[in-house]
């Protein structure tokens, strides 16, 4: 037996003991859920299973690209709860280990990918959404302390996050892109308020983030002084990539085959040519982005960083969580619209609908996605830019406007 034969069967037998097959629904609430997270990433990380390409030293596996895409392929029929892990796994960890010190990556990274901590990523402002550049939190030197005040929005999981990468302004006196800094924020300092916010869908995964006098040590900043856009750039390409390279439309809170499959069998609407057509169009658009995702994790494995593929992924998991959510309720029909109080699956087609635009929206807008593949892949000319050379204090930008 080969190493990669005696890691498969490994991988099998652990995700057939800890995780549910794909398709299976649970009704836990939020600090369950996340509890269960937790644990599962504890788990795998015990078995060797967790940051498969990550050193030993900083709480990886140790292993290489082939690995990851044997675990890959044995995961693909199992639901995975690490949902609340994405923003630390995909997003933070990777840049941590490109731009964070050797201390921060020894003192972060092992808590992080064995599921002890959770972390998020503080950028979206109400005056900076789609134009993160305009954002206008502050972060002024004093002595060994960064000050931080301003506001943060859109911020997923805050209120149960232990530290966050937050982006603050530096310096008013350069282009907006120029003045920006990175920071690691123990997300239970002093002067931190998250607020969560409601959604349509009746769930409060987002949150208002207040920073109010917030002190964080000199040591926190990632990268260097005033250079932090280029490291968000960086952190945002990994979005994008953890959002459309991630995994199944279902795990992002869509519908994946599997849990349309069972639904089609439920409703009896396995014989409708229409249904049976929208199911492989579903299948097809998976198994592409699967193969998309292998592409890239194995391109960051090699040591290339995300490209533009991470914006095609993740504009393709936008469309793949709209047309699964849409098939949804249409073979739902009335019971997508009401159910029994006592019902406790009723609403799972009504929230997956109402949850799906936000693929759309999170991690840059597809409108956005559909720029930079213009841009970067088609070589279509930029948009024109009239501030990029102006000093940020003399934009009237987001908030600033009034």
């Amino acid at each position: 037996m080969t190493d990669l034969d005696e890691f498969r069967t490994r991988a099998r037998a652990f995700l057939a003991e800890h995780a549910d097959p794909a398709g299976t629904e649970r009704h836990d609430d939020e600090a369950a859920t996340v509890a269960r997270a937790k644990a599962f990433q504890r788990a795998l990380a015990d078995a060797g299973l967790a940051a498969i390409t990550y050193s030993r030293d900083l709480g990886g596996a140790g292993l290489d690209a082939e690995h990851q895409r044997v675990f890959d392929e044995e995961s693909s029929g199992f639901e995975l709860p690490s949902r609340q892990f994405m923003i630390g796994l995909g997003m933070c960890a990777p840049t941590l280990l490109e731009f964070g010190t050797d201390e921060q990556r020894s003192r972060y990274l092992p808590a992080l990918l064995r599921g002890e901590t959770v972390w998020c990523q503080l950028f979206s402002e109400p005056g900076a959404g789609s134009d993160v550049a305009s954002l206008q939190t502050r972060a002024e030197r004093d002595g060994d302390e960064w000050v931080v005040n301003g506001q943060k929005v859109w911020t997923s999981g805050a209120h149960y996050s232990d530290f966050g990468l937050l982006v603050a302004r530096t310096n008013t006196d350069v282009p907006k892109h120029r003045g920006i800094s990175m920071f690691v924020v123990d997300m239970k300092t002093p002067g931190i308020t998250a607020r969560p916010l409601r959604q349509i869908d009746g769930h409060a995964h987002f949150n208002e983030v207040f920073l109010d006098d917030v002190r964080l040590p000199v040591d926190a900043l990632v990268g260097e002084v005033d250079d932090g856009w280029r490291v968000a750039v960086a952190m945002l390409a990994n979005e994008r990539v953890a959002i459309g390279a991630g995994g199944s439309s279902q795990q992002m809170g869509g519908d994946g085959y599997a849990t349309l499959v069972a639904l089609a069998r439920a409703s009896g609407r396995t014989d409708d040519p229409i249904v049976r057509q929208e199911l492989a169009d579903v299948f097809s658009r998976e198994r592409i982005l699967g193969l998309m995702g292998q592409r890239i994790r194995a391109a960051f494995v090699a040591g290339r960083a995300p490209g533009p593929e991470g914006s095609v992924a993740k504009l393709a998991t936008a469309i793949l969580g709209k047309r699964g959510a849409d098939l949804a309720m249409a073979m739902a029909g009335a019971g997508g619209l009401a159910w029994e109080p006592g019902d406790t699956s009723g609403g799972e087609q009504a929230a997956g609908f109402l949850f799906a635009p936000m693929l759309g929206i999170a991690g840059g807008t597809s409108e956005i996605q559909r720029n930079i593949i213009g841009e970067r892949v088609l070589g279509l000319p930029k948009e024109p830019v009239v501030d990029r050379d102006v000093p940020f204090r003399e934009l009237r930008v987001g908030t600033q406007r009034a």
